[in-house]
């Protein structure tokens, strides 16, 4: 039996020096920047702040002409991140260094796209008749914008859009020049096209709005709150790091900072408590990633839906809600299975909090989400991003001046709304850059014709049988959605691979977003890119590679249950016909075939299981979850062959032991 660790989750951080700035820097490319102090950091803080400050106001007013918008805004993107992001990873870090040749590239870049939003107009007169100076910009622009997303990105998504740009050159025959640097440059299909539209319109909002949340210290009250709901249950620290990841998950919009700020809490934890390293790691890079299809925020991706399915966001969130149950039982049950048999238990009961003390006494951080869920209904969701965001604020307020009368001593502090605001431009570099690049692969997909392309090959797989079809789909979502931000994520596969899937396979408008949403975020942690488990492998110095694996092991139920509403829509609830019982035993089996699976691929029940009873397992499980009278019956014959087969052994060897 396993030493049960007695101190509270809060106390384990301090005990094992993680450096979170580290590994940020390693794992999470925007955490990798340049040195500031003095007058030149608070020179850059300022625009940061002045940025959002304008994102704001835009987003309240949207007074301006949408290709100006774009223009402007993604310049002043550029022109940050070569000022703030160094060229590769091991530069020599000086403090106030930046190079001379990123003041050119800074000046070029933003320039490229100053000169297009000042002369806009002309421009669009102009239309693809477009002269040598607009298309040497345009180059310009383009490769600067591309230098700048590897730098505060990554490569994989920039490799893949200059395939696609490539390809472009191939299949275009008269003036492929103009003709592609048109497209990609000066169209609202190419660079500012949806993705970056969303983006400036929605995501940088919910960004500026995660980072408010983050300073207000909401992230300590999922601790606790999760640590006082599962702390006692079996194996506790880590069904805590589940609960409280996939609350924080919700509105961090990032798995790798999401693993990275809770794991350095959780994962020592786990470990203290008896969990193997990598595991301990899986478990938080699993929870981390699930939190981003948590309702009722899921990482902004539930209000980026209601622009791209034209849904109100209350069908959304509640659409998502049997899904992310089926993901996190899973993750529950294997959690419960492994502790099972390790001999781990829970904490103990005096360093657990108590659940109601602390809603009473921290319940009012939960004010601006709330604020914002009722928004999304009356208003549009910018403007319920910065309600939130105002709310958030006004519950900062309203608790220093609390503060402050109770210790009769003056607790302002105002530098963390200016940390927030500036925190919210930097946070959402690298997502506005992701998603322009984005927007050349979706420009260059409709100039090829290879949207009818892909559209072909996935009816054809579909002829073969539609898993197939969906299978291939899959793929597609995890290879464009490694090394790419969470939400940036979402609008790539919203853009390119749902549409596909609808006129394809006839699949609903929202199971078809749901689908690719749940298989771009997986990328996370699916091997051989799964950055959020490898930044959790670091937390726990594990091997990184077992890690990957282990969490991809724990998260398979993201891999099967998007199979099951794109077959069975009913399970989204949204729209359908079938009566309500037949919903709840779709749900039931679904859980009872998680359950099963669950201890197939832990190998434990009641006691180890042999290799053989693990197919069986696994076999039924799948059964379970596969909606159908003959599957159910099948399915529920396996359970209950390896029900009795797992007590009749775990007697046994109790017989044995005595």
């Amino acid at each position: 039996m396993s030493d049960v660790n007695t101190k509270p989750i809060s106390m384990e951080a301090d005990e094992e020096a993680v450096d979170v700035d580290k590994i940020m820097a390693e794992f999470d490319k925007e955490s990798n920047t340049r040195h500031f102090s003095g007058i030149f950091q608070k020179i850059i803080k300022i625009a940061m702040v002045l940025f959002s400050l304008y994102v704001m106001f835009d987003g309240w007013t949207g007074t301006m002409e949408e290709r100006q918008k774009m223009a402007w805004f993604i310049g002043i993107i550029v022109l940050l991140a070569f000022i703030i992001y160094p060229v590769r990873k091991k530069e020599e870090k000086k403090l106030n260094h930046v190079p001379f040749y990123d003041w050119i590239f800074a000046a070029l870049g933003a320039g490229s796209f100053f000169y297009y939003a000042i002369n806009c107009q002309a421009i669009v007169d102009r239309a693809s008749r477009i002269n040598e100076i607009d298309i040497a910009v345009a180059i310009i622009g383009t490769v600067l914008l591309f230098e700048a997303c590897r730098r505060v990105v990554g490569l994989p998504i920039v490799c893949v859009s200059a395939a696609f740009i490539a390809y472009a050159f191939v299949v275009v025959t008269r003036s492929p020049l103009r003709v592609i640097m048109y497209k990609l440059f000066y169209t609202t299909e190419g660079i500012a096209g949806t993705p970056l539209n969303v983006c400036a319109s929605f995501i940088v909002l919910f960004i500026i709005f995660a980072s408010f949340l983050e300073q207000s210290g909401i992230g300590a009250f999922f601790v606790d709150l999760a640590n006082s709901i599962a702390g006692k249950a079996t194996g506790g620290p880590a069904k805590v790091a589940v609960i409280s990841s996939a609350m924080e998950g919700m509105y961090s919009g990032s798995s790798v900072a999401n693993t990275v700020g809770s794991g350095s809490v959780t994962i020592p934890t786990m470990k203290r408590c008896g969990y193997k390293p990598e595991f301990a790691a899986a478990v938080e890079a699993a929870a981390s990633t699930g939190g981003q299809i948590m309702p009722p925020i899921m990482g902004a991706a539930a209000f980026l839906m209601t622009e791209y399915t034209g849904m109100p966001y209350s069908k959304i969130a509640i659409a998502a809600i049997l899904p992310a149950v089926l993901y996190f039982t899973g993750i529950f049950m294997m959690i419960h299975f492994e502790a099972k048999k390790l001999g781990l238990k829970g904490l103990p009961k005096e360093s657990i909090p108590n659940f109601f003390k602390l809603l009473v006494t921290k319940g009012y951080l939960l004010l601006p989400v709330v604020a914002l869920v009722i928004a999304m209904n009356y208003f549009s969701p910018a403007k319920a991003a910065i309600i939130a965001i105002l709310i958030a604020i006004v519950v900062k307020l309203v608790e220093g001046a609390v503060k402050s009368i109770v210790h009769k001593k003056f607790e302002f502090d105002f530098s963390l709304y200016i940390q927030s605001l500036a925190n919210g431009t930097k946070n959402a570099i690298g997502v506005a850059l992701a998603c322009a690049v984005a927007g050349c692969i979706s420009a260059m997909v409709q100039q090829t014709g290879l949207a009818n392309v892909l559209s072909s090959l996935v009816q054809s797989a579909s002829q073969i049988h539609p898993i197939f079809a969906l299978a291939l789909t899959m793929l597609m979502c995890i290879v464009l959605g490694m090394g790419v931000p969470t939400t940036a994520n979402y609008v790539i596969m919203a853009s390119m691979v749902a549409p596909i899937l609808m006129r394809s396979l006839s699949i609903p408008v929202l199971a078809a977003h749901m689908f690719v949403f749940y298989f771009g975020i997986v990328a996370d942690i699916t091997p051989p890119v799964a950055l959020a488990a490898y930044a959790g492998s670091a937390i726990a110095k594990s091997n990184p590679m077992k890690t990957g694996v282990t969490a991809t092991r724990l998260a398979i139920t993201a891999f099967i249950v998007p199979y099951i509403f794109a077959f069975s829509p009913e399970m989204l609830i949204i729209g359908s016909d079938k009566p309500w019982y037949e919903i709840v035993l779709l749900v039931v089996t679904a859980l009872c075939g998680i359950y099963i699976i669950s201890a197939g691929m832990e190998g434990y029940m009641y006691k180890h299981m042999p290799w053989w009873e693990r197919i069986l397992a696994l076999a039924g499980g799948l059964c379970m979850v596969i909606p159908g009278i003959v599957t159910d019956a099948a399915g529920l014959a396996l359970i209950v062959l390896v029900f009795v087969l797992q007590k009749a052994g775990a007697k046994k060897d109790k017989l044995k032991a005595a």
